[in-house]
């Protein structure tokens, strides 16, 4: 079920205060958690912010092109936006998949 549907299945059912108030709540909330993604560096992978952070970031809707290039788990592959990823990551001795920001951990040595 899809978080908009339940919160449309619930919301008939509060006094319309109360839901006004519920909405901008959580408005607010998605907002301020953006803002932080925003300026908030990403802690190490074995830190305690860590889970703190992907709390933060899933409120903040940070999934897909709008997830960060730095995540705790994961280090992106920074190289000039001319450059193929396929050949730096060659020089490097790093699989060419395994580079990407999005790929969702660290970038892995070629076999």
């Amino acid at each position: 079920m899809d978080w908009t549907t339940l919160f449309q299945t619930v919301l008939p059912y509060l006094p319309a205060r109360y839901a006004g108030d519920i909405v901008s709540i959580l408005t607010f909330l998605i907002a301020a958690a953006a803002l932080a993604m925003r300026f908030w560096k990403p802690p190490a992978a074995g830190s305690r912010l860590a889970l703190l952070y992907k709390i933060v970031s899933s409120l903040a809707q940070s999934k897909g092109w709008n997830t960060n290039a730095y995540q705790p788990d994961a280090k992106a592959l920074m190289i000039p936006a001319e450059a193929s990823r396929t050949i730096e990551a060659a020089k490097l001795g790093l699989d060419p998949a395994s580079t990407h920001p999005k790929a969702g951990a660290p970038p892995k040595p070629t076999a």
